[in-house]
C-alpha cells in the first residue's frame, strides 16, 4: 500500500455545496455520484453528502468513510484546482471501497480530471 499526504481539502460551508449544485457538472450512478467544479484556487477541495436515505447514522458514517477511503487513493491523480462533492447513494455503505474507488475513477475520468499518466502496476 502506497502512502499518500492528504493533498486535499474538505468542503464545509453549505454555500459551498450550493454553488457546486448549481454550477458543477454531475456524473452519476447506483453508486454514487460525483459533482465537479472548477475553482479559482490551486487546490482540490472535497465535500461527501449522505442523507438520510441512506440509513441510520452507522450507515451514513460508513458511506462517509467508504467514499473518503476511495477518494484518497485516487488523489495522487486528480487535476488541481477543481472542487468535488461526492454523494451517497443507498448502495453506497453496502459496497467496499475498492467498488466505490472503481465508480468514483470512471466518473473523474469522464469529468476529465485525472491526470494521464502511465499505470505503474499498482
Amino acid at each position: 500500500m502506497v502512502s499518500v499526504l492528504q493533498n486535499f481539502e474538505t468542503l464545509k460551508r453549505n454555500s459551498d455545496f450550493r454553488r457546486i449544485y448549481a454550477r458543477g457538472k454531475s456524473y452519476g450512478s447506483s453508486s454514487l455520484v460525483t459533482y465537479v467544479l472548477k475553482n479559482t484556487t490551486k487546490n482540490v477541495r472535497i465535500g461527501i453528502t449522505t442523507s438520510k436515505k441512506i440509513g441510520n447514522a452507522v450507515k451514513r458514517n460508513r458511506s462517509r468513510r467508504v467514499i473518503l477511503a476511495a477518494f484518497r487513493e485516487l488523489s495522487a491523480k486528480v487535476k488541481v484546482g477543481y472542487d468535488f462533492v461526492f454523494v451517497a447513494r443507498p448502495l453506497t455503505p453496502n459496497l467496499k471501497s475498492t467498488e466505490i474507488k472503481a465508480v468514483m475513477e470512471k466518473q473523474l475520468k469522464a469529468a476529465g480530471v485525472l491526470l494521464n499518466e502511465p499505470n505503474d502496476g499498482q
